[in-house]
């Protein structure tokens, strides 16, 4: 394989991984799977997605462990994915409005309430694929700071954001990695992701690693399969299904160098 190709990667994500969305998350990952030739993809999993799947008690935790045992990688994905704050703070309350549907669980919880619903889901997902997470990534991209604070102190080796990939323990970028993602809640936001989707690969060609997000509601609507089908397509000409360890891997050896 050339050099380029080697190492410029693209990393693909199921989101919102729960036992109420069992069919449509079916449909995703052997979708995905055709475009990638292999399960070299992510899922992140939500614990009880809105206090209404309970992964806990739910067969379909046999399920995530043969997806687990297959490759994918598993990372916790909040608790519930249901934002209940307040939202004191101007900017918060902007980003809960328009980035997300009340979905921003993470976005002002305190230190004590990150670290608790990461603890407990953490230990549900653990229990389930029955080895550790990969890592944790919030509703909606949106982290607090109490939920950084938690991050770090319950040891999580990655989190992401819509721009980058980290690691909480110690703050370290491991990767700059943009989003490709769509979103099917309005006609206004199905265009929207569209249009971004169709230019995304050339405006985020400098990158030597692109992210690519797909979640259940896209499977509402045909259009939005096909610009996935697309984007995979094109991107997978000149780049390579890659993994997030892989991504830890490389930042510890440039660490030990």
């Amino acid at each position: 394989m050339p050099r380029s190709e080697r190492d410029r990667g693209v990393l693909v994500s199921i989101h919102d991984v729960s036992p109420r969305f069992e069919t449509a998350v079916d449909i995703l990952y052997d979708r995905l799977e055709a475009h990638l030739g292999s399960p070299r993809l992510a899922m992140l999993v939500v614990p009880d997605f809105w206090d209404e799947a309970p992964l806990s008690i739910s067969p379909y935790r046999k399920k995530l462990r043969e997806w687990s045992d297959r490759g994918v990688e598993i990372f916790l994905h909040g608790w519930n994915h249901r934002d209940n704050s307040l939202h004191r703070r101007l900017t918060h309350r902007v980003k809960a409005q328009y980035l997300s549907a009340r979905e921003a669980e993470f976005l002002d919880l305190t230190r004590v309430d990150a670290g608790a619903r990461l603890q407990r889901g953490r230990t549900i997902v653990e229990n389930a694929i029955g080895r550790p997470v990969a890592g944790f990534v919030a509703p909606c991209w949106l982290y607090g700071d109490g939920t950084l604070q938690a991050l770090r102190e319950h040891g999580f080796m990655l989190a992401e954001d819509h721009w980058r990939v980290w690691n909480p323990a110690t703050g370290a970028t491991v990767a700059r990695a943009p989003v490709i993602t769509w979103a099917s809640r309005s006609r206004g936001r199905i265009l929207s992701s569209l249009a971004f989707a169709r230019v995304a690969p050339w405006l985020l060609k400098r990158f030597p690693t692109i992210r690519v997000a797909v979640h259940p509601g896209d499977v509402q609507v045909p259009a939005l399969l096909g610009s996935i089908d697309s984007t995979l397509s094109g991107l997978l000409r000149d780049r390579r299904p890659s993994r997030y360890a892989e991504l830890v891997e490389e930042a510890d050896g440039e660490f030990g160098r």
